[in-house]
């Protein structure tokens, strides 16, 4: 299945957040739903490569245990596959969250209105730069402390032999 998915990733994994925004306006009509659309678009592609790659490298001898147990699909699913591929997910969440909230300061200087982003370009339009250096100095440890969140997570989800 991966294999068959791979194009599309990497056709659509590579394309930058401002080329989508125009799109995402003229489709979805509404700026708050378009820059939704705008961080799930860029931070999806490593969250389901991950994925994929977590789940395909599950050992074969649990998945030959389970087929010998029995064990029905939603019960492997939840109990051999899903702990398994977790540490690989969790990566995967890893990574997607830092590029969302990458975006996330991106789309909303390109949308308006509120947020931080759009902060740092209304203190740009006032040329106010110590005030963006403290928004900088705030995106980043907002930043850090959501990957060290999920790098906890991930060492919680990880399984030592």
């Amino acid at each position: 299945m991966f294999q068959a998915l791979d194009p599309f990733i990497q056709v659509l994994k590579p394309i930058s957040p401002l080329a989508w925004m125009p799109l995402a306006l003229f489709t979805l009509k509404d700026s708050s739903v378009s820059a939704i659309f705008l961080i799930f678009i860029c931070s999806v592609w490593p969250m389901l490569i991950n994925t994929a790659f977590g789940v395909a490298s599950v050992r074969r001898e649990w998945m030959d245990v389970a087929r010998t147990l029995e064990v029905r699909p939603l019960r492997k699913a939840l109990q051999v596959i899903l702990p398994a591929a977790a540490p690989t997910i969790m990566t995967g969440m890893r990574i997607s969250i830092g590029i969302a909230w990458l975006v996330i300061v991106a789309a909303e200087m390109l949308v308006g209105g509120t947020g931080i982003g759009y902060f740092v370009w209304n203190e740009w339009n006032n040329l106010s730069i110590s005030n963006i250096l403290i928004a900088i100095l705030l995106i980043d440890v907002v930043g850090m402390l959501l990957d060290f969140l999920f790098a906890r997570l991930q060492q919680l989800v990880t399984y030592r032999d």
